[in-house]
């Protein structure tokens, strides 16, 4: 049997790792192999791509993962074991290495063929998909991945990257440069200067210094199974609840659906410490965690998703459209859905993008709580976003002060999350309040704020803040394609009618209407937060999702 040392617990080892009866390994015979292996022989490596699966008949093998000093022991397998983790499904490039330890017979099976597999047969789906998410799991927590990141916490790059990481469920090793010596000496001897970090190691041989989010998917090569010259059945603009949920049903109903991302799954929801309202979770369940249940399940049903890439264009004047994305390269698709959100208001601060990263920041997930420990914190913002990071930021903080510009927070908040906020001792309200000004020189370390019913300033020694007002639409790249309300938000159906004057930058060609989230262009739909008149809840935003794809197969239908 296999073993995952130290197992956390026996039941999510047996979950991680169980051991299959012969009526199911029966039923993965069709369309597999039988292959004899040798001890020593290596099956998989890190790096490869469209690894094989093995199901062990006889014989043993370990897992191993090379890191700096050697390699180190991940796992063991025996007769009735698996091999794989979550690579297996999404077809990204392998983090470990598979070498055979006792001579035997190994079912194999073709990665192509374990994911209509997973799909088709419940049993082994579910056998298969949590074992896989387990394994990944337990990879991250051990920090047993392909990339080594050496940096500072007090450094916004950093910070950026590791989120970059932990938001794409990448396993990673972290090295602190502010703690240990021994690396901050090796830096000084190669001459690394403040700018270049954070250093990333990837792949064992491969430096980059200070890299984009871009640079480091690449290295890694989260988007290297996507076939770029292929024409799409639909395009997803954007992983928020509403473009995961699309990708979920489009996929799920046969579509060929490529997602594409900026950053990582979960969008502005991602970053949201805990969802209580949402359907389905009463005790609650993060952004995150939501956004990677969300973005696993596309996966399984095949979907591609492409992250570190913004779509900066669309060529709206031929058919099939055409995305252009920021580094120059074109995909072509039948239909396209809208999904990218809207991005907090920044205030008209001068010096704030000094302290991005460095004392400001725009979510609250475990990561910063961590950096803000018994410290006074500001949180900017009435909506339940910022009402949802005050009550988790308050269970760390020393003291937390929430800047509301509105006089209460009936209008603008659930009444569940009014209520903690309230009743917290940690929290107080400032109502009619906003901050007009950050202090400090590499990291903040002041926060003035205005009294607007009072007329008075008050400058305070506080290091960290969390803004989360307003927001405006990521629509720039549509400019010329679609109809566009005065804010930027996206115009879909009944809003395009005659009637209310609206005047789209193309011609509507066709004799129909356009559908429900329909926009100015035939198969080209808006959800979520970028659609006007949307309705602000994940909940929404999911539903809008689903009926999308419903109306993306109408609209291939006429094409």
């Amino acid at each position: 049997m296999s073993s995952f040392p130290p197992p956390s617990a026996l039941d999510a080892s047996t979950q991680a790792f169980p051991v299959l009866t012969t009526a199911q390994i029966d039923r993965l015979r069709p369309g597999s192999k039988v292959r004899k292996v040798e001890a020593g022989d290596i099956l998989f490596k890190p790096g490869d791509t469209e690894v094989p699966f093995f199901v062990l008949l006889s014989g043993s093998m370990e897992i191993v993962q090379p890191d700096l000093t050697g390699e180190r022991l991940i796992a063991k397998h025996d007769a009735g074991n698996f091999t794989g983790e979550i690579t297996m499904i999404s077809g990204q490039r392998c983090l470990v290495r598979g070498r055979v330890t006792a001579a035997g017979e190994f079912l194999e099976i073709s990665a192509d063929r374990l994911r209509t597999l997973v799909a088709r047969d419940a049993e082994l789906g579910d056998i298969f998909m949590r074992a896989f998410i387990l394994r990944r799991l337990a990879l991250i927590t051990r920090g047993a991945g392909t990339i080594v990141v050496m940096g500072s916490r007090h450094c916004a790059n950093t910070l950026r990257i590791r989120e970059f990481l932990n938001r794409n469920a990448h396993p990673y090793s972290y090295i602190d440069l502010d703690t240990d010596k021994a690396s901050q000496e090796l830096l000084d001897r190669f001459d690394v200067k403040l700018s270049e970090v954070p250093i990333i190691i990837c792949s064992g041989n491969v430096v980059l210094r200070n890299p984009s989010p871009q640079q480091v998917a690449d290295c890694l090569g989260f988007n290297a199974s996507i076939d770029e010259s292929q024409v799409r059945d639909v395009i997803i603009v954007g992983a928020g609840p509403s473009g995961l949920a699309a990708a979920v049903y489009a996929a799920s109903e046969g579509l060929d659906a490529l997602l594409i991302e900026t950053e990582a799954p979960g969008g502005q929801a991602g970053s949201s410490s805990k969802i209580e309202n949402y359907l389905g979770f009463p005790t609650g369940i993060s952004g995150q965690e939501l956004a990677a249940r969300a973005f696993t399940q596309a996966q399984k049903f095949g979907a591609k998703m492409m992250v570190a890439h913004s779509v900066v264009q669309l060529n709206c004047n031929r058919q099939p459209y055409e995305v252009v994305l920021d580094n120059g390269n074109r995909l072509a698709t039948r239909s396209i859905v809208i999904s990218t959100g809207a991005q907090y208001n920044k205030p008209k601060i001068a010096n704030l993008t000094n302290f991005e990263g460095q004392g400001v920041y725009y979510g609250a997930t475990y990561m910063e709580s961590q950096l803000c420990e018994d410290d006074n914190v500001v949180v900017v913002g009435g909506a339940n976003s910022a009402g949802q990071a005050a009550v988790f930021l308050a269970q760390s903080a020393r003291k937390l002060h929430m800047l509301v510009r509105a006089s209460d927070l009936s209008q603008t908040m659930s009444r569940y999350l009014i209520q903690r906020i309230t009743e917290n001792p940690k929290i107080e309200l400032h109502f009619n309040t906003e901050i007009v000004g950050l202090h400090g020189e590499r990291h903040l370390e002041g926060v003035s704020w205005l009294d607007r019913g009072t007329g008075q300033t008050s400058t305070h020694d506080i290091r960290h803040v969390f803004i989360m007002t307003g927001a405006s639409p990521r629509t720039e790249w549509l400019q010329g394609c679609v109809a566009l309300d005065d804010k930027g938000f996206i115009l879909t159906g009944r809003d395009l009618e005659p009637a209310f004057g609206v005047i789209p930058p193309v011609p509507w060609p066709l004799v129909r209407s356009p559908q429900m989230l329909e926009t100015s262009l035939p198969g080209v739909f808006a959800i979520g937060d970028v659609r006007a008149g949307n309705v602000k809840r994940v909940a929404s935003a999911v539903g809008e999702g689903a009926i999308s794809i419903l109306l993306v197969h109408r609209a291939l239908a006429e094409v």
